[in-house]
């Protein structure tokens, strides 16, 4: 879901051309909450800890609970207590909604658009 290293053609000096990394890019707070709504839903029905996400969204631990708190408000995720973890999981809401988020995605990249 990131968006990977791109490498660009740059002329150099004596017609020569060298390959270098263009710009990071930032993903929107959109993008951010796209990645977290698809590791709750790669995490199933046993659900997926702060850690996790952090890991795989590659996020802080405090900007994890921040988007996982609006998300929870919006109804996209839920979240239950299991042992000494916060587990979060998606909702049926969730899942369509980030089903029709990966739509408008592959839509804005077809056009070269950035979301």
């Amino acid at each position: 879901m990131r968006s990977a290293v791109k490498f660009q053609n740059v002329p150099h000096k004596a017609g020569v051309r060298i390959l270098t990394m263009s710009k990071q890019q930032y993903r929107s707070e959109m993008g951010i909450m796209g990645d977290i709504l698809d590791v709750t839903m790669n995490g199933g029905q046993q659900g997926v800890i702060v850690s996790a996400i952090s890991r795989r969204a590659n996020l802080s631990h405090y900007a994890v609970l921040d988007k996982c708190e609006k998300l929870i408000n919006a109804g996209l995720v839920e979240t239950r207590r299991d042992d000494r973890n916060r587990k979060f999981m998606i909702t049926e809401k969730g899942l369509k909604f980030f089903d029709e988020f990966k739509n408008f995605q592959n839509l804005l990249e077809s056009m070269n658009l950035r979301y």
